[in-house]
Parts: C-alpha cells; sequence; structure tokens
C-alpha cells in the first residue's frame, strides 16, 4: 500500500500582543542593556531537536530569503570563546557562533557585511539543544547597514516549548524604525519566520531536494566568476539590437558562457591551446585556462551573443545558423568573423569524407546545443560522428530526429528503454516523479547519449530560463577503438533510418525563424 502522503501544516503567523499571548515574553539581556521587541509567531509543527536543522538553513543559505544577496561564507566559528558584540540573554547561554559574510548579488550596488551568527540554549534545559538563533550584523564605525538587511542591530529566532509549542522572532530596531504590520522590518520578518516553518517541517519529514543545482561546477566558483563576467559584459544590454528580452538573453549567455568556461578549464590538460595575453595571469586569468583543442561549434546560435562573450574572453570557435540576424553585424569584427551561415543537414554525414564538407565538424571540437530547437538530438549523434571532445545541450522545444517528439509513442530509432537506475540518476527531481513531458525528453535525450557512446552528466543551470536544464558528454563510455567503432556505426545506423524515412528537412530560413 503506498505512503500516505502527509502535507505541511498551514503557515498562520500572528502578530505579537503580550495581551492576548504572554506565554512567550521577549528576550531580556543580563544587563538589562539592549530592550527586544516581539515581532510576531506562528505554530512550530516540529519538535525541538529539529530547531538546529531548520536554522541551520537560514545561516547557509541567506539567498533563499533574498534577491539581493548572492550567497554567504564562514569566516569562522567557534563554540566557547564567544565574541563580546553578541547579547548576553538572561536564562540562556550561547553554545555555538558563527561569523558568516555576506556577499551581496549586486556588489556594485550593495556593500558587503559580515555577521555573527549565534545558537543559545536555555540554562534550564538538561538536553542543552538550541533553541534560539541571534543574528548580530557587523557594521564598521561610520557605515551603514546593506538595503538588503533589516534596520535591526540584532534579531532573533526562537522555538519555545509551550503548549503548543511556537516560533517566534524578536528583534532589537534601530531607533526610529518602525514595526507596524506595514513597515518593511514585519514584513521580512514575516517572509524569515515561514522560510523557518517550512525548514523545520521538511526536516522532520526528510525532505528531499527536488532539484539539486552546482552538480558539476561548485556554487562559489561559479557565482565569483559570473560576477566578473556579468560587469564585463551587461553593456550589451544598452546596445541590444533584437526584438527579444534583453535583460534575460544577456543575462542567460553570460551565464552560459561562465559555466562552459570553468567546465573547459576542468575538462581539459594544460596541454590544450592557450593565449599568449601577457595579463593571462593578472587580472584575466581565464585567459590561460584550457579550452577545447579544435574550439567550440554552437549550433543554432541565434543572435550570437553566447558565441561573442566566448569571442571576447579569448576563446575560439564557431557559431552558425540559418541566417544572420541583426546582432550580428554590431558585434565587433573578431565576433563577426566567427559568425557563419550555415543550413547543415546531417542525414548527408554518411560517412567521413563527407564531414569534409562542414569544417567546424573537426575531430576534438566542443559542441554546444543551446536552445538548438531540431537540432538537439542530432547533438550526441554528430559529437560522436566528428569524434568531438564534448557537447552541451540545453533543450528547449521537443524534437526527435525528423518530427516532434511525442511521449506516447517511442521514436522508431535503435534507443534502448532507459533503466529506472539511469533515471535517478539524472538529477530530475527528488521524489522520482518524472512525468511531465519535458522530464521524458529529457530522458529519451540522455538515453540517446549514452547509445552514441557518453557518460551522461547533468546540472540544472543557475540562468533566467525555465529551461535551463542540461545534459553534457565530456567523457566517452570507453575509449578502446573496438567500442568507438561501435558507437560511431550507431550513429550511422540512426542517419541510415532518418534518411529511409524521408521526413528530415533542413529548415529553410524565413522570417523571424529561429529567435530563441
Amino acid at each position: 500500500m503506498p505512503n500516505k502522503v502527509i502535507n505541511r501544516p498551514r503557515f498562520c503567523p500572528s502578530r505579537y500582543d503580550p495581551e492576548k499571548r504572554a506565554v512567550a515574553p521577549s528576550f531580556v539581556s543580563d544587563d538589562g542593556s539592549i530592550s527586544w521587541t516581539p515581532i510576531m509567531w506562528c505554530p512550530a509543527d516540529f519538535p525541538t531537536e529539529l530547531f538546529e536543522v531548520a536554522v541551520s538553513q537560514l545561516i547557509h543559505h541567506p539567498e533563499y530569503n533574498s534577491t539581493l544577496i548572492l550567497r554567504s561564507e564562514v569566516v569562522s566559528e567557534s563554540k566557547e570563546d564567544f565574541p563580546s558584540s553578541i547579547p548576553k540573554l538572561k536564562g540562556f547561554h550561547s553554545v555555538q557562533s558563527i561569523r558568516r559574510r555576506l556577499l551581496p548579488r549586486r556588489p556594485g550596488r550593495d556593500s558587503g557585511l559580515e555577521q555573527y551568527c549565534t545558537l543559545y540554549s536555555s540554562s534550564d534545559d538538561i538536553d542543552g539543544l538550541p533553541t534560539a538563533l541571534v543574528l548580530t550584523p557587523l557594521v564598521p564605525p561610520g557605515e551603514s547597514l546593506p538595503y538588503y538587511h533589516p534596520a535591526v542591530s540584532h534579531i532573533a529566532f526562537r522555538y519555545i516549548s509551550c503548549a503548543p509549542a511556537i516560533l517566534q522572532i524578536e528583534a532589537v530596531p534601530l531607533p526610529g524604525t518602525p514595526t507596524d504590520i506595514n513597515s518593511r522590518l514585519y514584513r521580512t520578518c514575516l517572509a524569515l519566520l515561514e522560510t523557518l516553518h517550512r525548514y523545520g517541517w521538511g526536516a522532520m519529514t526528510n525532505y528531499k531536494k527536488r532539484v539539486l543545482h552546482d552538480q558539476i561546477i561548485p556554487r562559489d566558483t561559479y557565482q565569483d566568476l559570473y560576477l566578473i563576467m556579468r560587469e564585463r559584459h551587461k553593456h550589451l544590454i544598452e546596445t541590444w539590437q533584437e526584438v527579444t528580452d534583453p535583460l534575460k538573453h544577456v543575462f542567460e549567455d553570460i551565464g552560459i558562457g561562465t559555466f562552459l568556461m570553468l567546465l573547459w578549464k576542468d575538462m581539459y590538460s594544460a596541454a590544450s591551446p592557450m593565449s599568449d595575453d601577457s595579463d593571462a595571469n593578472g587580472s584575466e586569468p581565464w585567459r590561460s585556462w584550457p579550452r577545447p583543442p579544435s574550439g567550440f561549434l554552437d549550433l543554432g546560435c541565434g543572435n550570437g551573443l553566447l558565441v561573442h562573450i566566448l569571442t571576447a574572453e579569448g576563446y575560439q570557435g564557431y557559431g552558425i545558423d540559418l541566417r544572420a540576424r541583426t546582432s550580428w553585424s554590431h558585434y565587433p569584427e573578431s565576433t563577426q568573423a566567427q559568425l557563419r551561415v550555415e543550413a547543415l543537414d546531417p542525414t548527408e554525414l554518411t560517412d567521413p569524407s563527407s564531414l569534409s564538407d562542414y569544417p567546424y565538424l573537426r575531430p576534438g571540437v566542443f559542441i554546444i546545443g543551446n536552445h538548438a530547437d531540431e537540432l538537439t538530438p542530432w547533438v550526441p549523434v554528430l559529437s560522436t560522428l566528428c569524434s568531438a571532445s564534448g557537447y552541451l545541450s540545453i533543450p528547449c522545444c521537443a524534437w526527435a530526429f525528423d518530427t516532434r517528439y511525442d511521449r506516447s509513442n517511442t521514436p522508431n530509432y535503435p534507443i534502448p528503454v532507459p533503466e529506472a537506475d539511469l533515471v535517478e540518476s539524472l538529477n530530475l527531481g527528488g521524489d522520482g516523479n518524472n512525468t511531465s513531458s519535458y522530464s521524458m525528453y529529457r530522458i529519451w535525450l540522455a538515453s540517446l547519449s549514452m547509445y552514441c557512446g557518453w557518460k551522461v552528466e547533468c546540472e540544472n543551470l543557475r540562468i533566467p530560463s525555465t529551461r535551463n536544464w542540461t545534459i553534457i558528454g565530456r567523457e566517452r563510455t570507453d575509449y578502446d577503438p573496438k567500442f568507438i567503432a561501435e558507437y560511431r556505426r550507431r550513429t550511422e545506423e540512426v542517419i541510415r533510418m532518418v534518411r529511409e524515412r524521408g521526413i528530415f528537412k533542413t529548415r529553410m530560413p524565413e522570417g523571424k525563424a529561429g529567435y530563441h
């Protein structure tokens, strides 16, 4: 009998009113120098022992509650020598203090901030479980709190074991800071309390995150380089030549370019082609990073922005599409030289000699399929056929080789049905319920990649797109020549079957077709 799904209790916050609820008095400092103001409370719906698990998410992932925060970094932590700037609370003793640094998402606008995150236990609790978390910002003399931080000198999260147990937020507001229900502080506390309530329930039900990020490139490494790339290329928003949304497309391709630069750095050895830029090890260290031995090929490059970003940062490669876009002529000559009008017909690639007609498809190239539409399923096939060094595909519209992908009908090609453990390894969701059409299409693409001899890796990119799932091939399943020959035979068989069906036609340029 299937397990019964228990829904999370409804979040029911209440404004603190000492006349109506006197079971949870506010903190009192040992010397009376700090006056605490209770803001709100809600039912806890989870036991005391999970409070520390829940607040650890608040400590280590403040970005979940503010889009203005990039992440936090732990500077130091202690369980005995506590700083004098943290509050001393009557009836409580500190058990752990973490000093963290908040990094803003826009460092040119907001400053960073260090903060003490201190856990307290009640002095009369024989188990010594933490039941309070106090956040204390460290503001240098003469400076003020950044906008993303509430106007308080301390803010506390408490677990109060009454009947029933409650969660309570209280703070020490800066002078003149309003705390009414229309105030910014109240709204911030409301969001934080709801997050803590959710984390506590998730800890109790052993919640497994539905989508896992940063499985290939560490989050911190990616974010640090992304901030640099964003500053270097954000001016493209002001000179955008297309009818599409510049904010989405510019930041999306900056994110993809950043990911590729770090992926290639990890993939290729130091023997790969390098730049002789004299500043390679200075302010632009990526110019000395390893890169694809035969450059990159962006299939269906569209507006050419990704090609431009990579070219501007010293990477060699080409972008091909069915027609030139308005943007192409506005890029520097170095980028224009890498953008080509090309109608690629994969069904013509029936033997090695036919590859000579496509000089971009040479051994060692890295193939990019960024929302490549009907060329998407051809990415792993072409990568095997031309002995590419790897590929990255971000599928958008669901295409099989010569028609739209229909999950109700298994495509008429010799691609094996994926095993359950393969689906589990694809990072498609914590519950394994991959029933959407898009999920099934991604599973089919992953199976196709394995059939063509590639080890499958998947990642959910940190880009502003609902189609941010990528499949990556950077290693072959087996490098033995007999297996390489078998994988090539499989790709040739796929091409033969597509040709026999006679449905595939290379799309010809028309109107504004191809925008992505």
